[in-house]
């Protein structure tokens, strides 16, 4: 029995290549390979040492990276051990948590120059944190040795007492503060306030939080609203010694935890760690100076006067932020006139569904693209009559947010396990590894304009001066361009017969738009009405010439040309998110759809896109963020000259080109009051989510 268990054991198992002596066993190559990737990486290093060491800015940013590295790893790596011993070892925990605290205290002061004995060498530059460690580490090594309350009260009082007096003692003259009472007392009964309140809201005594609150409200105002040098020895021991007291009062109160709170400190010093260098990071480059930036809006331009609102009233009373003087201009704009008609067919096609399927306007219905396509050129015509900062921003929200997103789901779609997908959506993706400041000076030099004595080194001027040569011309390329338009329009003609015989009016909107486009390039080609199209003109002696067009220098639609920039960068993205989310849209929904009948039109409007939606939303208030935020692009291109002045880029000017601080603040808080709803539903969307 067990021979035939044997047996068909070895019947049942794979087959085993046996090594030969003109073979080689499997695994055989793997060596080599390993050998050759250790010696790639290894030339790889010696090279970027040999580059460090001949090229200083090479050098100087590979040390300051290694060093941010190596203290980032080395703080959180100290921190996760000195929680370790929160549980079994709470003297050395405690000894060293206050120690660590005082060291930083005396990095602050002795690193700033503040107290005697601080200097450029090494030894007076760590005198301050050793004796700051020892300080506290003694405090802490005492606190944790007993439970007697009134012990406890003793040593926290006595040696934040005697700190305090030490740390006011040695401040250097240029620092001792001259104490203004009136500022003490209001930022003291603010701390309170806001320390005792912040208590309450966590649910606990607020007379801890009001402590915590006073010393820190007496440190600000003692020292951050005095006159640094006027005061004596004195003054700086009482404006070092009363916070220094409160917080002692404040440990005096505390107790030694139990096993069981220990425990609970250890679990929430995890989240702390992993999170707390993320929320300082952000409260330092983020909270801070907003508040800052609010505060300097309430300024003059000099930071010196309070002004209340008048750099808000500044901004919009300024005829280059807002201009809304020539608004009527819009009813006679081209964009607006086409877009009416576009919202008239929306309204003829709108009826006819209205009858066929009880709706007017639906997803996926024929009346979305002419509704979409017309209220789009309607704030086309606006925003061309409309001028100034606040309405270039707005111009830039609408449709750089509208044709990135329209453009991405499109391509997402129609690449969609299509052939040569990844590397069609690689090279629409690249642009996203061009930073804005590149793709500005890329798109310059497509948009240059030269004398049409010489030849046009910018692509879209080149290319228009050379439709107007082919329009204008009577040779073999003009006749083969007539005849490929006139083969064009018969295509959409027969395209448009078969979408009224088999569908009905709905289906027949597109094509019908794009034969009245084809149509009237068709009729201005040939010269029946204007005489041509492109870049020409008729010079005075009767001869045909080049006209160039200058894109970021023409009002009003140069700031399109500008967002062009944007768009082409951003399509990739949005393509990148949206397929990412197509593919994810379960295979059982659209198999079921195409069951029931579903064409594929009907496939993606009335199901992929539902799936879709929250991931457009994604996208599309990602994209506001970005373009009410744009800089380098205007910046690069125009500087805000010619009419095409955006919010960051006069915020740069008016703060430091012209040095008023105040509006400069003024604008910056505009940006934030702007993307601050959209910042809003993204984080309640997610919770929802969540």
């Amino acid at each position: 029995m067990e021979t035939l268990e044997r047996t068909g054991a070895d019947e049942g198992a794979p087959d085993q290549p046996a090594a030969s002596a003109g073979g080689t066993a499997p695994g055989a190559g793997r060596p080599t390979e390993l050998y050759v990737k250790i010696a790639g990486g290894f030339v790889l290093a010696l090279g970027v040492l040999y580059w460090a060491v001949v090229e200083e800015k090479i050098r100087s940013t590979l040390l300051t990276v290694i060093i941010a590295v190596a203290a980032s790893a080395g703080i959180w790596i100290g921190a996760n051990l000195l929680f370790n011993q929160v549980r079994g070892r709470w003297q050395m925990f405690n000894t060293i948590a206050f120690a660590v605290v005082g060291a930083v205290l005396g990095i602050v002061l002795h690193g700033n120059l503040v107290t005697i004995g601080s200097g450029n060498g090494f030894l007076t530059w760590v005198i301050g944190p050793l004796a700051g460690a020892a300080a506290f580490g003694g405090l802490g090594f005492a606190l944790a040795q007993t439970d007697d309350p009134s012990k406890r009260r003793a040593i926290a009082l006595g040696s934040s007492i005697a700190i305090g007096l030490v740390i006011g003692a040695v401040i250097r003259d240029a620092y001792q503060p001259g104490l203004d009472p009136v500022a003490i007392v209001v930022y003291t009964l603010v701390g309170i306030a806001v320390g005792a309140g912040l208590s309450l809201l966590l649910k606990h005594p607020p007379l801890g939080g009001a402590l915590i609150g006073a010393a820190l409200g007496w440190v600000l105002g003692a020292w951050g609203a005095a006159d640094l040098g006027d005061g004596s020895i004195g003054t700086s021991i009482i404006a070092a010694l009363v916070p220094a007291v409160l917080i002692g009062l404040r440990l005096g109160m505390t107790k030694n935890p139990d096993y069981k709170a220990r425990v609970a400190i250890d679990n929430r010093s995890r989240a702390v760690i992993f999170i707390g260098p993320a929320l300082a990071f952000i409260s330092v480059m983020l909270v801070i100076p907003a508040i800052r930036t609010a505060y300097l809006s309430l300024l003059n331009k000099d930071s010196v006067d309070f002004v209340g609102l008048d750099n808000y009233k500044a901004v919009f009373d300024d005829k280059n932020s807002l201009d809304l003087t020539n608004w009527t201009n819009m009813f006679t704009s081209v964009p607006f006139i086409l877009g009416v008609i576009l919202l008239a067919v929306a309204v003829v096609v709108g009826v006819s569904m209205q009858k066929r399927t009880g709706r007017a306007v639906e997803i996926g219905n024929p009346t979305v693209a002419p509704l979409v396509v017309g209220l789009l050129f309607v704030c086309f015509g606006a925003f061309t009559a409309m001028r100034g900062t606040l309405i270039n921003n707005l111009w830039w929200v609408v449709v750089v947010t509208f044709v990135s997103t329209a453009m991405g789901l499109a391509i997402a779609v129609l690449a969609d396990q299509r052939g040569g997908e990844r590397v069609a959506k690689s090279i629409i993706f690249m642009p996203m590894a061009i930073s804005l400041v590149g793709a500005s000076v890329i798109w310059r030099f497509v948009y240059t304009a030269r004398d049409t004595s010489t030849e046009q080194t910018g692509v879209m001027n080149a290319l228009w001066i050379g439709l107007g040569r082919l329009s204008t011309g009577s040779g073999l390329p003009t006749i083969i361009a007539t005849i490929f338009l006139v083969l064009v329009l018969v295509g959409l003609f027969m395209v448009l017969a078969r979408m009224l015989v088999r569908y009905g009016p709905g289906r027949a909107v597109v094509p019908g738009i794009l034969i009245v486009l084809v149509g009237w390039l068709f009729i201005r080609f040939t010269g029946i009405v204007g005489g041509g199209v492109g870049g020409f003109q008729t010079l005075p002696d009767g001869s045909v010439g080049g006209q160039t067009v200058f894109f970021v220098q023409e009002t009003p639609y140069n700031n399109f040309w500008l967002m062009v920039i944007m768009i082409w960068i951003q399509t990739g993205f949005s393509m990148v998110i949206l397929s990412a989310a197509i593919k994810a849209v379960p295979t059982e929904l659209i198999e079921a759809a195409k069951i029931d009948g579903a064409t594929t039109s009907q496939v993606f409007w009335r199901v992929t896109l539902p799936q879709i939606a929250t991931t457009i939303g994604v996208v599309v208030t990602t994209l506001i963020v970005g373009v009410m935020k744009v800089f380098d692009i205007v910046k690069v291109t125009t500087n805000g000259q010619f009419g095409s002045q955006v919010l960051a880029n006069q915020m740069f000017a008016e703060a430091f080109s012209f040095q008023n601080k105040g509006k400069g603040a003024a604008l910056a808080m505009l940006i934030f009051v702007a993307v601050l709803p959209v910042m809003i539903y993204n984080i309640r969307r997610m919770q929802r989510e969540s």
